[in-house]
């Protein structure tokens, strides 16, 4: 499959995965309209901008309109502590997105859409495999985030079913991190978040737990290439982008503290906290199957983000601050 003068949508496309896949489509020549709810534009003049607001489906199909391929990146990101204290901010967005968008989407006839669902869809276990996923249930912490990107699952079979669509590719990406992520401490996921912290700590970084936990992390440019990969082979099935290996929480922190510059920080393990599950890690049996293979590192992928954040902070604030309101 060729993408070049392909006009091509990305519906959350500010975002960390999405500016990272849309850097990757103009290197083959796409046309591509990036949706957004955000008053910040990280593209030029290359890529049509246009804020909308996905929740509503008059604009889904406005925006679907004489679009060949529709990369579906859309949906509410925050800490696991937001996503337990303010579950309706995650659930109601994300389904509305979903079920407005993909009904666009298929009515207007696009030839292929993919759609990004989560790591969250997973019940607790040491190894997420595709398959296994309705046979169990999200975990109580990604109770509401994991069933709303179920149903965006779900409602993408109903169309096979009912109007024989199956021109559809469905990735669970592993925990992303990467430039143009939030990186409040309040509101951000790990990596950013511990980013944030160390970089404006004096000595001291106090971590959860012991370290001892094992997180699966993907870099967003790796899944940005896993998800044009995936769309040119028009894959059918769910497909875990993830590095398959995992990495300690410990290791994490130390590698993070490592590319901090001009500072000499000590971490401080809070035991007293929780350290969370032992092991969570992707099955990217599939993903190899398919070609797929991560090429940042841990390490190179975290240098990167930091030398990003260190020159985009403000950008960052901007884009970000709003969530929190």
């Amino acid at each position: 499959m060729d993408f070049q003068n392909k006009k091509i949508l990305v519906t959350g496309g500010t975002g960390l995965i999405g500016v990272a896949l849309v850097n990757l489509l103009l290197k083959e020549s796409a046309k591509i309209k990036v949706v957004s709810i955000d008053n910040v534009n990280p593209f030029g003049p290359e890529v049509e901008f246009v804020k909308s607001d996905l929740r509503i489906h008059e604009n889904c199909m406005k925006i679907c309109d004489n679009i060949d391929y529709v990369f579906h990146l859309a949906g509410v990101k925050g800490s696991p502590s937001v996503a337990i204290g303010r579950p309706a901010s995650f659930f109601v967005p994300t389904i509305l997105f979903n079920t407005c968008l993909i009904d666009a989407a298929v009515k207007q006839g696009v030839k292929h859409i993919l759609y990004t669902s989560s790591v969250g869809v997973y019940s607790p276990n040491d190894i997420f495999k595709e398959d296994d996923v309705w046979k169990t249930f999200p975990s109580n912490n990604d109770k509401f985030a994991g069933w709303a990107k179920r149903m965006g699952e779900l409602q993408l079979e109903a169309h096979k079913i009912e109007n024989k669509f199956n021109n559809f590719s469905i990735v669970r990406p592993a925990n992303v991190y990467g430039p143009y992520d939030n990186f409040d401490p309040d509101t951000a996921m790990v990596i950013p978040s511990l980013i944030n912290r160390a970089l404006k700590c004096e000595k001291e970084l106090v971590v959860w737990g012991n370290g001892s936990a094992v997180r699966d992390f993907i870099f967003s440019e790796d899944v940005a290439r896993g998800m044009i990969q995936i769309v040119k082979q028009k894959i059918q099935f769910p497909v875990n982008l993830g590095s398959g290996n995992g990495i300690t929480i410990k290791n994490l922190v130390e590698s993070i503290v490592k590319f901090i510059p001009n500072k000499n920080i000590n971490i401080v393990w809070d035991e007293t906290k929780p350290t969370g599950d032992a092991i969570r890690i992707m099955d990217t049996t599939k993903a190899k199957k398919i070609g797929f293979e991560c090429e940042f590192t841990i390490e190179s992928g975290i240098k990167k983000t930091i030398e990003w954040y260190l020159k985009n902070q403000d950008y960052s604030k901007k884009k970000y601050n709003s969530f929190k309101n």
